[in-house]
């Protein structure tokens, strides 16, 4: 299977992104890709209480969301929409963070809430709540395609090995990990964190990612890291996509996964402990 990770800096402006973004996705599907996949905050990222609400809706009328969906049917191809915002059903409004995985005849074929929310104090003047804006999701979420089982997780995600574990456990080959992963954390952990869940696990990990500087109409923005990664099994960095938006390809071989796992069959390891 080859998959194609699509690398964008969106702005507050969904309607204006999207054209990149199919590009970049079309571009991956005519080089090949069966798989391609968008990282977080496909459908914008804005930092703005008022501008979020005014470019959120539920899925089903979500622009963004359906034109990705018809460009997968068009192409024929799955795609994983690495998450979009989309209002829930949460009595106080707050919205959702979803994962969709897209089938080849544009149909949904799985939907994941990220379940743990960016709460972070990075520095004096790095500091985010997510929680404030988005409830957490509080399911783990498999499925299956034609080229294996998919684990769906979004970015902070990352720092919980536990959820990792528990999808590789129940059948995952493939880990998705699409992030606007903040410039800082990214430097320090963003590689690093990829690496090591691969690597417990045994499993693909693929992790399309938002890229640079990040405008707003109103507001200071944000920079992400960028460095879309694709990792395999036995902890090698199979691609990096570098800093400015694009796509890139590779190759992700489920023989390999099989391999690593009966190398350091560590899954079937586990034992009960007391304390501490």
């Amino acid at each position: 299977m080859r998959a194609g990770l699509v690398q964008l800096t969106v702005t507050d402006d969904p309607a204006s992104d999207l054209p990149a973004t199919l590009r970049f996705v079309q571009r991956a599907a005519a080089e090949g890709a069966d798989f391609v996949l968008t990282p977080e905050c496909t459908n914008g990222l804005s930092a703005n209480r008022a501008r979020q609400r005014e470019q959120t809706f539920a899925e089903a009328d979500d622009p963004t969301l359906a034109a990705l969906r018809n460009e997968a049917a068009r192409a024929g191809i799955w795609l994983l929409v690495g998450s979009v915002r989309v209002l829930s059903d949460e009595p106080d409004g707050r919205f959702a963070n979803r994962s969709i995985l897209v089938s080849p005849g544009g149909e949904i074929a799985a939907r994941y809430d990220k379940i743990h929310m960016f709460d972070v104090n990075v520095s004096e003047t790095e500091v985010y709540r997510e929680s404030a804006a988005f409830r957490p999701g509080g399911r783990a979420v498999v499925t299956d395609t034609p080229f294996g089982t998919v684990g769906m997780t979004v970015c902070y995600d990352l720092r919980f090995p536990h959820l990792y574990r528990s999808l590789a456990k129940a059948g995952a080959g493939i880990l998705t990990v699409p992030a606007a992963f903040n410039h800082i954390t990214g430097a320090a952990h963003w590689e690093v964190l990829l690496r090591a869940r691969a690597i417990e696990t045994g499993c693909f990990v693929l992790a399309p990612a938002q890229t640079g500087f990040h405008a707003e109409r109103e507001g200071t923005g944000r920079r992400t890291h960028g460095h879309s990664l694709a990792v395999a099994p036995w902890g090698e960095i199979l691609a990096d996509g570098g800093t400015v938006p694009g796509v890139t390809l590779v190759e992700v071989d489920l023989a390999r996964v099989a391999d690593a796992r009966g190398r350091v069959p560590s899954l079937l390891h586990d034992r009960g402990f007391a304390g501490p």
